[in-house]
């Protein structure tokens, strides 16, 4: 019987860390502005499991709902000049990135004027004007894509960076390991981002590797690293603001480690609490108590004297945003047949 190592200690414990986070030097308006980004994600990722639920998504929808602070977080210290990657659960880091509510809603849908032209769905968004280049189902497929966009980044010499996102579970594909090492012999300008809400689909990590941290193989490939409480906003941003600044000064690449958790299954819009070993009821009513939007709005609220107006006001907000943006897509064509092959055959059919 081999030996487990519970290396993250109070970070993977749902008991633990579940008051208001500290917000240090942050400023009000800085922080108001990440309480509306983590909203607009919840609620839009919330919408879309409802018209998943009336079978009205065309591609199966991935959902991170509870892990809205790693993407704000890192998001905060990028520019559209940036190039961000993500994975088969990636609306967060789309809309971290300030990319258009209709865009992902209308490719949800599947409709022509989606992100990308209704031909992908939730697992294949676009939007390189706002910065995010990308993302694929494949299992850490963006990782090595990002460390190529890191090298034209350090050929362009504009002190932009690459982000690729994942998962614990893209943790053991061999690639992460191949780029990581890339990455640090020729000093990329690349964070690897690793949401560890420690499952895999429906495995629980301490049943896949012998720790359930994994900055461990950053550590190997002697890349720079940081593991915070990915449900805290400010200690994603103060992480992700210095591996970040290491990068744009190129200093080689950096890995952060967000302990996290989502409240829905794998896919779609059930909890999934039937599946693996620890995910339960029980386990699922703790992690909530860690809410990152819950944590941060109650410290706006004791040290900044935020009003539960000001609040309603954000989510009436949000909320018009997404009802528009189902709107239009519902009233959106689906892509014509004839632009089928299009995506597929170079000088196919015009």
């Amino acid at each position: 019987m081999r030996n487990f190592e519970d290396t993250l200690g109070s970070l993977a414990d749902p008991k633990q860390l579940t008051s208001a986070i500290e917000l240090k030097n942050a400023s009000t308006d800085w922080l108001l502005g990440c309480y509306r980004d983590m909203l607009t994600i919840r609620r839009a990722e919330e919408r879309i499991a409802d018209l998943s639920r009336a079978k009205e998504t065309k591609t199966p929808v991935h959902l991170g709902i509870g892990q809205e602070a790693v993407a704000v977080g890192v998001s905060a210290h990028l520019n559209s000049g940036d190039r961000v990657y993500s994975g088969h659960r990636g609306h967060s880091h789309y809309l971290a990135m300030h990319a258009p509510m209709r865009g992902i809603m209308a490719e949800v849908l599947g409709r022509a004027t989606g992100s990308s032209s209704g031909m992908g769905g939730s697992m294949h968004l676009f939007s390189p004007e706002s910065g995010f280049h990308g993302s694929v189902p494949i299992v850490g497929a963006t990782i090595p894509i990002a460390v190529g966009a890191a090298i034209a980044c350090k050929m362009d010499g504009k002190g932009q960076v690459a982000v690729c996102y994942f998962g614990d579970g893209a943790c053991e594909e061999g690639v992460l390991h191949e780029s990581l090492n890339l990455a640090r012999v020729m000093d990329l300008p690349v964070l690897f981002v690793c949401e560890n809400n420690l499952y895999s689909s429906h495995l629980d990590i301490h049943l896949r590797q012998p720790s359930n941290s994994v900055a461990r193989f950053a550590e190997a490939h002697r890349v720079d690293r940081c593991v915070v409480d990915g449900n805290d906003l400010t200690a994603v941003s103060e992480a992700a603001s210095q591996l970040i600044l290491a990068c744009r000064k190129g200093e080689g690449p950096g890995f952060l480690e967000a302990v996290t958790f989502r409240w829905l299954g794998h896919v779609g819009p059930n909890a999934d609490i039937d599946v693996g070993v620890r995910r339960s009821p029980d386990e699922l009513k703790a992690w909530k108590k860690r809410d990152p939007i819950r944590r941060l709005a109650d410290a706006l609220i004791s040290s900044r004297g935020v009003t539960q107006e000001t609040f309603a006001l954000i989510d009436a907000e949000i909320d018009a945003e997404i009802a528009d943006a189902v709107d239009f897509a519902r009233r959106s064509e689906f892509p014509d047949d004839r632009v089928l092959m299009d995506y597929v055959y170079s000088g196919a059919a015009q």
